[in-house]
């Protein structure tokens, strides 16, 4: 089934609990959140099959990510303020894409081809 932004409103409103960054989007950035979110799911799990499913919730995830107040956070911003009266501060900065795909994903991939599908580690262990 072809990816649009109809079916991902559709599919995020029903499934995700934190739409607000994903309703707060315009139309472009929901565009621009699906194509990373499919081609980051397809070249990471290449060799299996990426329902739509799978795709919407990695997108929701992003607009979360990518809103407003964290794409500071993503940008390697620790805090800011507003006028004195607000101030946020980040515990994390700056992530590759491949670590920001929850484990809601994984499953739906999981469950579509028959395997688990957990987050990849890798570096070695230190006896």
């Amino acid at each position: 089934m072809a990816l649009t932004i109809t079916a991902a409103d559709a599919y995020i409103g029903l499934n995700v609990i934190d739409t607000e960054g994903w309703e707060d989007s315009d139309a472009a950035k929901k565009q621009r959140m699906l194509n990373v979110a499919e081609r980051t799911l397809n070249r990471l799990y290449s060799k299996y099959t990426i329902p739509d499913a799978a795709v919407y919730e990695f997108a929701a995830a992003l607009s979360v990510i990518f809103s407003d107040t964290m794409v500071q956070a993503q940008r390697g911003i620790q805090s800011t303020s507003i006028s004195g009266a607000v101030s946020v501060s980040f515990g994390v900065g700056e992530r590759k894409l491949t670590q920001l795909i929850p484990q809601s994903c994984r499953d739906i991939i999981g469950a579509e081809n028959g395997v688990k599908l957990s987050a990849q580690r890798f570096g070695r262990l230190i006896p």
